[in-house]
């Protein structure tokens, strides 16, 4: 059984590669796609926010690329140098997505407030479960309680992984919507940003059920070795 999910988890990760570059690949050729709105990046962020009556949220320009993202402690849309500028199908759905999270916080959606105070505690787990749960093998007939320890924080680390799904998948919705609504977008334009998006949100999932797989494979573990 333990082969057997060292070839899930492995799996798993093949998956995640594979998913990593299709949506590398999808946001390179959504970026060729100019939009007709002739609308930036940061345009469209400003439009959403705008729109949706949200005006305490800075939209700041971020080094590197798919870094995009909502900071809800600073209230910032943080978008990468490219969507920040660029005026394309790509650029339009990641800048209008991250303003669904702002449009989100501001609407105090349930799954978001659920993360956002998961996340000092998934921090902090993040930085010993490993050194644990590493430990907790090598000594787990002599103290399990220390594996006990690492399951239950790498437990939370998966649960902050299935939460994320939802607020994912919601802000992809709202973008979708507002675009398609406000004519950002045209017909062919707004399926790329659907495309563009799906891919972005199959990174969550993936890394979801990654989670999952290697939580369950550590309680294979333990509950293997009370045999």
């Amino acid at each position: 059984m333990g082969f057997g999910w060292i070839a899930l988890i492995l799996g798993i990760t093949l998956v995640s590669w594979l998913v990593s570059n299709t949506l590398k690949r999808k946001f390179t050729k959504y970026s060729q796609m100019r939009l007709r709105s002739n609308l930036s990046g940061k345009e469209v962020a400003e439009r959403m926010l705008r729109d949706h009556g949200i005006h305490d949220v800075k939209i700041i320009s971020t080094p590197g690329q798919l870094t995009d993202h909502y900071n809800p402690v600073t209230k910032t849309v943080n978008l990468s140098e490219v969507v920040y500028n660029q005026r394309n199908a790509a650029a339009a759905a990641v800048a209008a997505h991250e303003v669904g999270h702002a449009v989100q916080h501001a609407n105090a959606y349930s799954f978001l407030t659920m993360r956002s105070k998961l996340v000092p505690a998934v921090q902090f787990a993040s930085g010993f479960m490993h050194w644990i749960l590493l430990a907790g093998i090598f000594t787990i007939n002599i103290f399990p309680s220390i594996l006990i320890v690492g399951i239950g924080l790498f437990a939370l680390t998966t649960l902050f992984s299935f939460v994320t799904l939802p607020v994912e998948f919601d802000a992809s919705r709202r973008a979708l919507n507002w675009i398609s609504d406000r004519g950002v977008v045209t017909g062919d334009e707004y399926d790329a940003a659907q495309d563009a998006l799906k891919w972005a949100a199959m990174t969550y999932v993936v890394a979801a059920l990654s989670s999952l797989a290697t939580l369950v494979y550590y309680v294979m573990i333990f509950l293997n070795s009370r045999d």
